[in-house]
């Protein structure tokens, strides 16, 4: 299930997130919007407690869709250690949905193998 963010809520659960978060800007007039969520519901089980996936009505939190300058929607980001590592937008259908997934999927384990090289080597 994907967790509702808001501005008051946002640091917290995203910032400061142990684990990556992928985060979905979406909106109650996008219809796209809605498309996407049985997929990312497809992609949560694959990533497991590895990432965690939120998602954020930009019309609700107007400070957030502008701090990241949102110019369309769905917008999908991927943030870890409060820095973003992926940015997805302008889809056109399910299948750029799709790839979006699979390759925030590899970006997600590239990090992962990333981290865990770090902590071995500073060990």
């Amino acid at each position: 299930m994907v967790l509702s963010v808001t501005e008051r809520t946002f640091t917290q659960e995203v910032l400061e997130s142990p684990i990556p978060v992928l985060v979905h800007f979406w909106a109650p007039w996008c219809g796209l919007c809605h498309l996407i969520n049985p997929q990312l519901q497809k992609f949560q089980p694959q990533w497991g407690p590895n990432v965690k996936l939120v998602g954020i009505n930009a019309d609700s939190n107007f400070k957030l869709a502008n701090a990241y300058h949102l110019t369309s929607l769905p917008t999908l980001i991927l943030f870890e250690d409060g820095q973003i590592l992926h940015r997805q937008e302008n889809f056109r259908g399910r299948d750029d949905v799709w790839q979006a997934l699979q390759s925030i999927s590899l970006t997600c384990a590239t990090s992962r193998v990333r981290s865990r090289q770090y902590q071995t080597h500073s060990a």
